[in-house]
Formats: C-alpha cells, sequence, structure tokens
C-alpha cells in the first residue's frame, strides 16, 4: 500500500510540472511569437494555436527520449545527464544575463547573437557527445574528439565564447537607448533607486548571506578535494 502511494505521489508531481512546463511553452509561442506575428487574431484561434504549440512540445519530448537514455546509461546515470545537458543551455543565458545587469553598452543585437551561438554550439557538442556514447563515432576522429571533451569544462568555454560574441556585436552595433535601460543595469540606476533598495535590508540579511554563501562554498572545497 505504502508503494502504490508512493508512486501516486510521483505520478502527481510529475503530472504537475510537466502541466506547468506546458502551458509555459504554448504561453511563450502564443503570446510572444504567434500574436506578434499576427496581431489582433481572436482568443478562439490564440487558445487553438497554442494546444498545437503544446502537442508540438510533447512530441520533440518523446523524440528526444533515445538521446537522453543513451546519454544516461553511458556515463554516471539520469543527474550526470541533466547536469550536461543544462551545462550546454544556461552559459548563453547566464552570461547574457550578467552582461546586461554589468554594462550599458549590451544591446538587444548582441545578446540575440550571443544566444544563437551559444544555442549552436551547445546543441552541436550534445549531439557529438550523445554519438561518441552510443559508439556512432570515434573519438579519435577530430569531431569525435570534441565529443569526448569533458561537458563540464565545455560549459566555461561556451560561456566565454558567448561572452566575446555578445560583448563583439554589441560594440559593432549601435547602442540601446537610455530609456529602453535606465533602472536595469547598474550603470544607470539613480540614487534614489539606491537608496531605495538599501533601506529593503540591514545587518542580519548580510550576516545570513554570508553563511549560506560560506556553507556553499565549504561544501563545494569538500567535494573536490575529499571526495
Amino acid at each position: 500500500g505504502l508503494r502504490g502511494l508512493v508512486v501516486g505521489g510521483l505520478l502527481s508531481a510529475l503530472m504537475s510540472s510537466l502541466s506547468s512546463l506546458f502551458n509555459s511553452c504554448a504561453t511563450l509561442f502564443t503570446v510572444d511569437v504567434y500574436e506578434k506575428l499576427r496581431p489582433g487574431r481572436p482568443e478562439r484561434e490564440l487558445v487553438r494555436v497554442g494546444r498545437l504549440a503544446t502537442a508540438v512540445v510533447v512530441a520533440l519530448g518523446l523524440l528526444w527520449i533515445p538521446i537522453m537514455k543513451v546519454m544516461a546509461e553511458s556515463k554516471a546515470g539520469l543527474y550526470d545527464y541533466l547536469q550536461n545537458v543544462q551545462g550546454f543551455l544556461a552559459p548563453p543565458i547566464t552570461a547574457v544575463f550578467l552582461l546586461g545587469l554589468a554594462s550599458r553598452r549590451i544591446n538587444a543585437q548582441g545578446a540575440v547573437w550571443g544566444l544563437a551561438v551559444g544555442f549552436v554550439l551547445g546543441m552541436g557538442k550534445l549531439t557529438l557527445q550523445s554519438m561518441v556514447q552510443s559508439g556512432a563515432l570515434s573519438a579519435a576522429t577530430f569531431l569525435g574528439a570534441i565529443g569526448a571533451f569533458n561537458g563540464y569544462y565545455f560549459s566555461g568555454l561556451l560561456f566565454l565564447v558567448s561572452v566575446l560574441v555578445i560583448v563583439g556585436v554589441s560594440l559593432r552595433t549601435a547602442p540601446p537607448p537610455e530609456e529602453k535601460i535606465r533602472g536595469l543595469t547598474f550603470g544607470s540606476v539613480a540614487a534614489q533607486d539606491r537608496a531605495d533598495s538599501r533601506r529593503t535590508w540591514d545587518w542580519r540579511d548580510v550576516v545570513l548571506t554570508t553563511i549560506v554563501l560560506g556553507l556553499v562554498l565549504a561544501i563545494y572545497l569538500y567535494f573536490s578535494f575529499w571526495v
């Protein structure tokens, strides 16, 4: 009985996660893509397009299962697969986010090019890695060596490449309008905004933040050198 209860809880959590994922994907495509291309469409059409987008996401997820199986079984398991996939997708997004906060010069063109180049390189690495792990590609070849290269080290290189692309394209194109970035970057925050932000925290928040960062660093050092 308890085993069935646990399985029921797992299935409920899985269905909830998938439901939120599918709903988010459908909303992103419908609102940010379809409605921009065809503005003023009726609600019934938007709902129909959202359902179609959900079906496409489900189909792509099913097609991805063989790749997931190859990567999860040929290395350290499902956790390692998840870390690799996130490591190939997250660096370009992280680069855009951090540079967008730190610099007033980063513009939309640089962000788009950085995301596009990072995504292509990350998915290319994932494809080659899957082929090497499945035996379809020899690690002795040039492409095979790229596929066999450590995925965690590749994430760092991918982040650096994304940063260079974003900065390079942004410097070669026009800077963003001041009204678009006012209050969004460190350099464009007014003194009043800084004062308002300062009133939201005190020394207790600093102490707790320091403790959390210290624990994270301690755990990282422990599992890096002694395990």
